[in-house]
């Protein structure tokens, strides 16, 4: 889609801004440029230094003397204005631009330009009726003069947004290969599952000797926090309950089978429920 966005930039008068504007479209992907009658060398150490790595974009522009040159093949065309027009034109915001984009360029033939005047006085009104629509953006009003190449990126962004946007939809969409097992979503643990691998848990540490019941400082209040944000699936649990039964079998401690230990495990949970919860 980006390959088929051409930036035009009219009358523009500072090597500069031919620069800097290649540099904002290559920052977003784009790779289109023309010229329209520039009043400015268009390849000057300015441009190219400008271009910061981009100024190939500024080689490669095409160089042409009217606008309707540099969109003849294009099926949409907009302006880029600032400006009220005492005549009404279809008129849109830069998010509203990038929506239109993937339905624009649905057919391979279509081309979209996006077109920018010139430093000091923007478009006139007679190219800003060769355009499609106008696209404005919403700039303080006590200071709404923006930069070309600025106006370049807030467009140039929007565009990329847009491709994102659709990349990932098709992403979504396509059908992938089929997988193993081990990779498909699993289910995440239940409620009754949780409860049985803290009390595991809690039965292991005291093991261990890292947690006192006497003294439990709310360590099983935060741990329950850590595990609980994490939203762990079954098969995860699994593997933490078998680390808690290879821990206590290191420690000398009886590791439970899952059947085994259901019982009790069980018996722990009652009793944790039947227990005051402490504030964390």
């Amino acid at each position: 889609m980006l390959e088929r966005i051409r930036i035009v930039l009219i009358g523009t008068s500072h090597p500069g801004n031919i620069g800097a504007t290649a540099r904002a479209m290559h920052n977003m992907g784009l790779a289109d440029l023309a010229l329209v009658a520039p009043r400015c060398e268009v390849i000057t150490a300015d441009s190219v230094s400008r271009a910061s790595g981009a100024d190939a974009l500024v080689h490669d522009a095409r160089v042409v003397d009217s606008l309707e040159q540099a969109v003849t093949d294009c099926t949409l065309v907009v302006g880029a204005s600032a400006r009220s027009r005492t005549l009404p034109w279809p008129m849109i915001t830069p998010r509203e631009l990038g929506e239109r984009l993937p339905a624009e360029l649905a057919t391979p033939e279509a081309r979209i330009a996006l077109v920018f005047g010139r430093e000091d006085s923007g478009l006139s009104n007679a190219e800003l009726q060769r355009c499609h629509a106008h696209v404005h953006i919403p700039t303080n009003p006590d200071f709404s003069s923006l930069n070309l190449a600025a106006a370049v990126q807030v467009l140039a962004y929007e565009c990329r947004l847009a491709w994102l946007a659709q990349a990932q939809t098709q992403t979504q969409n396509k059908p992938g290969p089929a997988q193993d097992d081990e990779e498909e979503a699993q289910p995440l643990a239940s409620h009754e599952e949780l409860e049985h691998y803290f009390a595991h848990l809690e039965r292991a540490l005291i093991t261990i000797g890292f947690h006192d019941p006497a003294k439990p400082r709310q360590l099983m209040a935060r741990l329950r926090r850590v595990i609980l944000r994490s939203r762990p699936e079954r098969m995860e649990l699994n593997i933490l309950r078998g680390i808690l039964s290879a821990t206590e079998k290191a420690a000398g401690g009886q590791a439970l089978g899952a059947r085994e230990s259901e019982p009790e495990l069980q018996q722990e949970h009652d009793t944790h429920q039947g227990q005051k919860p402490t504030q964390d």
